[in-house]
């Protein structure tokens, strides 16, 4: 490899503080804050969603229609409850 043309690989900590997951792991990606984990001083990366939060892997459902864009929808093209015409 050419020097000084790729990003430092290294090991970063990501967490997850809706969930309380901490990660460690390797990656390139730049950051400016640290943490102390498991005795050692790491990049630090909060992220908002993991597999320790998503609906998806949690199996906790979330209720994406708080506006009533469903109900919006459904007024506006004639849908009824009924779902028909």
């Amino acid at each position: 490899m050419k020097p000084n043309t790729h990003p430092e690989y290294r090991p970063v900590v990501f967490r997850d503080k809706s969930a309380g997951l901490t990660l460690l792991t390797r990656s390139t990606v730049a950051t400016e804050r640290t943490i102390e984990y498991q005795g050692a001083t790491y990049p630090l990366v909060d992220v908002e969603i993991s597999s320790a939060s998503h609906p998806f892997w949690t199996g906790r459902d979330r209720v994406l229609d708080t506006e009533g864009r469903v109900d919006r929808f459904n007024r506006r093209y004639g849908r009824g409850k009924a779902g028909g015409r």
